[in-house]
């Protein structure tokens, strides 16, 4: 999967942009090549999704069983990439009102969307709840507004970089996350949600802040950053009140 979201629309960390980018043989390129490389090494079923100058999705079905589910939903202007399985998934329908045939991409969006409109949770209860392997990115195009969240068992792997242009790319493929962005990249972290207004969480730590680690590639060359909860930090909880507190909105 990619995702492709323009720097007005995503302001990512800092630590991600490596100045070592500007002198690597290797420059970062820009979107719309990065999409071209996408396209041309999957499948002949890959598609893609531009909104606008802003942002896009690129998606192809895995066609290996031996790899992780990907799925795409798109619903009500909300649309979602999701990798990986939920092993609670039937119970989580339940509890939503979903049906029984309803699989995780579709899950993540009605949940996204029924926080989002009536936050009846914070986004990091729901997160924590989850069980299974998973990782996925939302793009909702009515509020222009970009999440983000990986599994805290590490199986499903993301990777964020900046591209030439001063866009985020993220994407699940390591080898065109490193082409895309040279030195201007990283894992995204285990357990963690970024909203595209609030910045980077641990849903598991969600009153603990997160702090930037310097990355080292095997050059001895500054590549991205890697984003560790501080355990010595503590964010004030504000009180959260009817929809204030819903995934749009970020809550916390």
């Amino acid at each position: 999967m990619l995702g492709i979201f323009r720097e007005k629309l995503v302001n990512a960390p800092k630590e991600l942009n490596s100045p070592a980018s500007l002198n690597s043989c290797a420059k970062p390129k820009p979107s719309n090549e990065i999409l071209k490389d996408f396209m041309s090494c999957n499948s002949s079923n890959a598609f893609s999704m531009c909104f606008g100058n802003d942002a896009l999705l690129a998606y192809s079905p895995s066609n290996n069983p031996s790899t992780h589910h990907r799925l795409f939903s798109g619903l009500d202007d909300i649309y979602c990439v999701f990798l990986g399985g939920l092993d609670n998934l039937s119970k989580v329908n339940k509890q939503y009102g979903l049906s029984k045939g309803t699989n995780e991409a579709m899950f993540i969006t009605e949940a996204y969307r029924t926080l989002r409109d009536r936050g009846p949770y914070p986004a990091d209860q729901v997160l924590v709840e989850l069980e299974g392997s998973f990782g996925f990115v939302i793009y909702d195009n009515k509020h222009g507004t970009v999440f983000v969240a990986s599994g805290s068992n590490g199986q499903i792997g993301l990777y964020w970089g900046v591209a030439a242009d001063g866009s985020v790319v993220i994407s699940d493929n390591v080898d065109l996350i490193k082409t895309s962005c040279a030195k201007s990249f990283a894992p995204f972290p285990t357990g963690c949600m970024f909203h595209s207004e609030h910045g980077l969480m641990n849903f598991e730590h969600p009153r603990r802040k997160m702090k930037a680690m310097p990355r080292i590639d095997s050059e001895g060359v500054m590549c991205g950053a890697n984003f560790n909860v501080d355990s010595q930090s503590k964010i004030q909880m504000m009180p959260r009140v009817g929809s204030e507190a819903n995934w749009a909105t970020w809550g916390i």
